[in-house]
């Protein structure tokens, strides 16, 4: 028999299988191809923990894969002089819950003490539990902006960052060194009799709340007052803590009622995802009979962020590259801090270079994670400097001002935008006015990304094969312009091309590589970290928003037609 075969065999065997996942095994029973998905290979742990379909297998999210990482973790744990207390919270997702409660019962089964929130809570919540509770470790359950098929397990340092490389290869090796049924589990009952499982109180919410609300910028109270919005938390998370915020500031705030409360199947908007337009769709319509200035959105785990705002002819969503621009612009427009810097993923827009260098502040690029973001912060607070850092953002709708949390923050980014909105109503304009003020003042710099999903056990392969391809090009053009440079975050080599000289990234290494053309464009490939996706980022610059769109177009297509020739 072949090693899945095996493994789905002894999986057959075991006793007290849950109902559902038992099922499931039953259904594929005469399945090949889809016994080798399930049990063909464990699933994957990495710096963003491990994500992927819930169901019966090795390599899904189940009760018996999470409490396997789950003590894989804490061997991890248990191997460091780091506290051995750690923090969880979980997301409206189907299983979350239960997935939170296995991690908690099976760390106490280890004698680490767990933090564990007692109902849905922000990512970055989390993030906060384990610094203010001086956790070694901390977990999140949730699957982000996927769609209602998949759940996730985030895991955190005691910086309150996601893990990096070193430790999450320590924890991935201990995962497959860990039975995956082995001992039963403690029951919570037990866990939280015993001590080692204690409900996170209210008092850390406050804190959480006060500590979020001290990184306001500043806007007239009467122009809150004035501020209307609709807002979305897509079914998920960020209902309770947003619309508080909220309620501090004095905003006007109505609620999508189709989307306010917890929904694991997010019904109205299947794929939750702030980068689309369709995570706000039922906003829209809603929009059409309410009198509202701006429409905001958070993803289930509410680290991040969509919004648009009216216009005479609808409504105007911005992309992430654009919202971190508008709000880059208006934090320095109010403040700017000595020798302070702003900090951005190499993918995202160097729109935000220019706005950085018009207020005198230091532009940091780090690899694509929120993590490495993190990574910046820890190093200024261990040369005791972390007020330096002004804001943090990524591409893909992910923002932090402030350093209580060490990941992205649509509930401190909410606020921020809700300060933006009234300041610019109060003067006149809205925010689509104010984004094409700053467009006209620095150019007009246009973002894309192409996302390819590569499933199944070659998709890993077919993705590396396309980033070595553009990687070994010889070609010293592409689509009419020079390429100027490359970038190759895997080897940290930086390559002028006119010149010839060679420099480094500084960077950890990364399957990255990017393309500077001779006007201004940008492509950077890299696979996704957290699914089996390829993603192709382009970047355009131009005097006018036609042509910047128009050179935005004929790169993807460049690079479509690559794609479909690799098919």
């Amino acid at each position: 028999m072949k090693a899945f075969e095996l493994e789905y065999a002894a999986w057959l065997q075991q006793e007290n299988m849950p109902e559902d996942l038992r099922a499931q095994l039953n259904a594929i029973e005469n399945d090949a191809t889809e016994q080798e998905l399930r049990f063909g290979q464990i699933i994957a742990f990495g710096t963003a923990g491990m994500r992927g379909l819930m169901g019966a297998g090795i390599n899904r999210m189940n009760v018996y894969t999470v409490r396997r990482a789950a003590r894989g973790l804490g061997s991890w744990l248990n191997s460091t002089d780091l506290p051995k207390r750690c923090a969880i919270a979980y997301d409206s997702r189907h299983n979350s819950q239960l997935f939170a409660e296995v991690c908690a019962a099976a760390l106490a089964q280890m004698n680490i003490h767990v933090f564990l929130y007692h109902r849905l809570a922000p990512t970055p919540m989390l993030s906060y539990a384990v610094r203010e509770l001086g956790c070694g470790c901390g977990i999140v359950i949730s699957a982000s902006h996927n769609d209602g098929r998949y759940n996730g397990m985030k895991c955190y340092g005691p910086d309150g960052c996601q893990m990096t490389d070193e430790p999450a290869a320590i924890v991935f090796d201990a995962i497959q060194k860990t039975p995956i049924f082995g001992e039963e589990l403690m029951p919570l009952q037990d866990a939280l009799d015993s001590g080692l499982v204690n409900y996170i109180s209210e008092d850390v919410w406050q804190s959480y709340y006060r500590t979020v609300l001290a990184e306001r910028v500043g806007a007239d109270a009467e122009a809150l007052k004035n501020l209307k919005v609709l807002y979305t938390p897509l079914n998920g998370t960020g209902n309770i803590p947003v619309r508080a915020i909220f309620d501090v500031l004095g905003v006007s705030a109505q609620v999508v009622k189709e989307q306010e409360e917890p929904d694991g199947d997010f019904t109205t908007c299947p794929y939750p995802n702030p980068e689309t337009d369709e995570a706000l769709a039922v906003a829209f319509k809603t929009a059409e009979n309410t009198d509202v200035d701006i429409i905001v959105g958070t993803d289930p785990d509410a680290d991040r962020i969509a919004v648009a705002a009216r216009t005479p002819d609808g409504w105007r969503k911005f992309s992430g590259n654009e919202l971190g621009c508008l709000l880059l612009d208006f934090i320095l427009s109010r403040k700017t801090v000595a020798d302070g810097e702003i900090v951005r993923s190499i993918v995202s827009s160097p729109l935000a270079d220019k706005i950085a260098a018009n207020y005198g502040v230091r532009v940091v690029s780090v690899l694509t994670g929120f993590k490495y973001i993190g990574g910046e912060i820890l190093r200024l607070e261990e040369k005791g400097e972390q007020d330096k850092f002004i804001f943090g953002f990524e591409e893909s709708c992910g923002y932090l001002k402030g350093t209580y949390a060490r990941d992205k923050d649509a509930v401190v980014a909410a606020m921020l935008v809700a300060e933006m909105a009234a300041t610019c109503k109060a003067e006149g304009r809205t925010l689509a006015q104010q984004m094409d003020l700053i467009y006209d003042t620095y150019g007009y710099y246009r973002a894309g990304v192409i996302s390819v999903e590569m499933a199944g056990l070659e998709g890993p392969g077919k993705i590396a094969a396309f980033v070595d391809g553009l990687r070994n090009d010889p070609a010293d053009s592409l689509c009419g312009a020079k390429i100027v440079s490359t970038v190759d975050y895997r080897s940290g080599e930086c390559v002028d091309r006119v010149s010839g000289e060679k420099g480094e990234t500084g960077l950890p290494s990364s399957n990255v590589y990017e393309l500077n053309l001779s006007d201004g464009a940008k492509i950077i490939v890299r696979p996704s970290g957290t699914e089996p996706k390829l993603k192709i980022y382009f970047s355009a610059v131009a005097a006018t928003e036609e042509a910047s769109l128009a050179r935005l177009d004929e790169l993807k297509a460049e690079m479509s037609g690559r794609l479909d020739a690799m098919k």
